[in-house]
């Protein structure tokens, strides 16, 4: 029996009923033991003293530790009680009350009605919305990359910048690049636009680059306003660089006619071409096209990403889009690929067949023309392009010399400005020219817009503020109703995905379905929302 078990048992069985009196030692002793017992002491007074060393007595055999003894369930049960109950009918009593729990517990087999049932989600397959074209969808041979395998690796903010490991990653590797890309994300932006920039920029830097501090760097054709430096410091922790763009690559060039020009200016205006009447416009284009990667402040940087004002990202980003690019060996990496008002730029296929007939040693061998030629069309150019407000980029792909060729050869044409050569469909035929489609990337998993053009991955509730939209969303969006340009027979990224993209329903066609009011492009099997 243990001191707690002990003390509560003295303390209900000690003669007197308050234990602790006269604990005290001195008053423990006997009066023979005491000055005080040559004195002559009533009858009365000796009984109480007798009763006192009773008392006493028990006071000190309270404070022993008594003898450890068996543990038994009768220690706790009071002595009355146990005098008049065997161990024999306690046990029968215990049995009774099991029977009656066993009686009054449901069987087993209705125990499932109360059970909660938790509805476990499969895990999502291709998590990272990988789409590639159908003859890209081999196993890597030797070192070849293998994008999706990178992702599985490196998501996650794997890479992301943490405190103190900044300058760590920065630091080259003997035999290797730096561990992070030379990147920056650049945008060609006004003084006035600021307000659609802080938007562009607030968005993306929650949904990613908070994470790994890439630099901004803001182009002008003219110097930045203090209040716009300020504003756009304050939303980022990265740094920020605030450049002019050079005069001779933002004016009319010596061997534009100007009176031509202005002609131009106004018949594209009056036939109802976006923006064909406004000069700066085409001063943009032609930067975009063939100057932004000459600028000096990029000259140490090897990877853009474009970010325009006024446009929205929509889901979480947890990896290192620059670094995928780099790892990979990406040249160019876009997220919608549609059709432009071919009214805009009616010469500039003409133009590119010749370039490739005088400069056939350019054209990579493995280059891939056919998904932008339209058989029904006598293989002309079928307007498709890389819609480039959105684009992530090798710069010195760019710089090449094949690319360099290109755009020269073009901008001495004039298209720029007798026409209204953009620089979307002049990226994307320098690509498709010069890169193999297994340098060319799909980014399908990041949501973005971009006035009536967006853009957002089917199965991404769990990252992205937006509704999931078909992949063929934005096929004519860009394409005025009064424009006369036939479209081609399949959408722009389902002829750049080739393959069961291409799949249609059993029974369907295309004019059946425009007889009765369809836009012609609803016969797929995959409608492209998984």
């Amino acid at each position: 029996m243990g001191f707690l078990e002990s003390t509560v048992w003295r303390l209900f069985h000690s003669p007197q009923r308050d234990p602790f009196i006269d604990k005290s030692p001195k008053l423990l002793a006997t009066p023979s033991q005491t000055s005080f017992a040559k004195f002559s002491l009533p009858s009365s007074y000796s009984s109480a003293t007798s009763s006192r060393s009773s008392s006493t007595s028990s006071a000190s055999l309270f404070w022993r530790s008594p003898k450890p003894s068996r543990w038994s369930l009768f220690t706790y049960v009071p002595s009355s009680v146990r005098n008049a109950v065997s161990k024999r009918q306690v046990a029968v009593v215990a049995c009774l009350v099991l029977a009656l729990l066993f009686w009054i517990m449901p069987p087993p087999n209705t125990w499932r009605r109360h059970a909660v049932h938790v509805t476990v989600q499969p895990p999502i397959s291709n998590p990272y919305q990988v789409v590639r074209p159908a003859e890209l969808w081999t196993t890597p041979k030797g070192h070849a990359p293998d994008p999706l395998k990178w992702l599985e690796q490196n998501s996650n903010n794997r890479h992301a910048d943490v405190a103190g490991a900044n300058l760590w990653k920065s630091v080259p590797v003997l035999g290797h690049k730096s561990r992070k890309p030379r990147a920056a994300l650049i945008s060609l932006v006004r003084n006035s636009e600021l307000p659609g920039l802080v938007q562009s920029m607030r968005q993306l830097e929650y949904r990613w680059n908070r994470k790994y501090n890439y630099p901004w760097i803001f182009f002008n054709d003219e110097p930045f306003s203090d209040e716009f430096k300020t504003a756009t410091q304050n939303l980022t922790s990265a740094p920020c660089y605030y450049e002019t763009v050079p005069k001779e690559h933002w004016s009319l060039p010596d061997w534009i006619d100007e009176s031509r020009f202005m002609n131009s200016l106004e018949y594209l205006g009056a036939i109802g071409v976006g923006k064909g009447w406004m000069v700066s416009y085409r001063h943009m284009c032609r930067w975009n096209s063939g100057f932004f990667y000459k600028h000096p402040r990029l000259k140490d940087f090897d990877w853009y990403w474009r970010v325009e004002p006024d446009v929205h990202f929509f889901c979480d980003i947890d990896y290192d889009i620059f670094r995928f690019m780099r790892d990979n060996n990406m040249k160019y990496g876009f997220n919608m690929n549609i059709l432009d008002d071919a009214r805009s730029f009616p010469s500039l296929w003409s133009r590119t067949r010749s370039f490739i007939n005088a400069h056939p040693e350019l054209i990579h061998p493995d280059a891939d023309l056919d998904w932008l030629l339209d058989p029904h069309n006598s293989g002309d150019y079928n307007n498709c392009q890389f819609f480039s407000n959105f684009e992530v980029g090798s710069l010195n792909f760019f710089r090449s010399e094949a690319n360099e060729k290109y755009f020269d050869w073009l901008d001495r044409g004039g298209g720029f400005y007798y026409e209204r050569f953009g620089d979307a469909p002049i990226h994307t035929l320098s690509v498709a020219m010069f890169v193999p489609k297994r340098e060319i990337w799909f980014f399908r998993d990041v949501g973005y817009q971009h006035d009536i053009n967006r853009h957002c991955p089917p199965r991404s509730s769990d990252r992205c503020a937006c509704d999931p939209t078909p992949i063929d969303e934005n096929f004519y969006k860009l394409v005025p109703l009064e424009s006369p340009q036939k479209k081609p027979d399949d959408t722009c990224i389902r002829q750049f995905l080739g393959g069961n993209w291409l799949d249609k329903k059993e029974g369907w066609n295309q004019e059946g379905e425009q007889a009765f009011g369809g836009d012609g492009y609803h016969g797929y099997l995959d409608d492209g929302r998984s």
